[in-house]
């Protein structure tokens, strides 16, 4: 009878060594990135719930393809990633609802209703979700991600002189925006 050995002692205990280690190095990518990758999927599902669940599904995907060992630039493959899982995850949800693609039907109250309700930073945040996706997505990246016009680029999948120029008319609509407010307020 023949055996066919496929490890020695030796070649298991390092085989187990390197899962060990690519296991404590995915422990601290995870540590690094989480946060950021949170910010990301939240960005784009407004829900923490969603988000979170987004990604832990990124996370796992990444962890059991082991593509989180070939990337190049950490923040901008792993936002990449889990943008595109929270996307699927908005698409799948906005099947199922039968409201216009900014939920705003919903809202209520003028504008000068919203500015004496809420701080200035309050009524920012509310204009940013109220601009067009095309424009809303680049702008949170950049401005409020701090992620370089590259690194949008990237996860939007889109050249890096149209998240420039997107960021541009997102930050000219808000200005535009915030000063008609304020005419309105006076």
């Amino acid at each position: 009878m023949h055996d066919t050995v496929l490890f020695g002692d030796g070649e298991r205990l390092m085989a187990q060594d390197g899962a060990a280690g690519r296991d404590a190095e995915f422990a601290a990518l995870v540590e690094r990135q989480s946060r950021m990758m949170f910010r990301v999927a939240y960005s784009l599902l407004r829900n923490t719930h969603d988000a979170e669940d987004s990604v832990q599904e990124a996370l796992l995907k990444l962890y059991r393809s082991e593509s989180w060992l070939r990337m190049e630039n950490e923040r901008a493959f792993l936002a990449k990633t889990v943008w595109r899982v929270a996307l699927d995850r908005a698409m799948a949800a906005k099947a199922f609802e039968d409201v216009d693609a900014m939920g705003l039907a919903t809202r209520e109250g003028s504008p000068e209703l919203l500015a004496a309700g809420m701080d200035e930073r309050m009524l920012l945040r509310e204009m940013i979700d109220r601009l067009p996706e095309d424009l809303r997505r680049p702008l949170v990246l950049s401005a409020i991600e701090e992620m370089t016009s590259g690194e949008v680029a990237v996860i939007l999948g889109i050249p890096e002189g149209t998240v420039r120029t997107r960021v541009m008319r997102a930050k000219a609509e808000l200005k535009k925006r915030f000063e008609a407010m304020k005419e309105v307020q006076r």
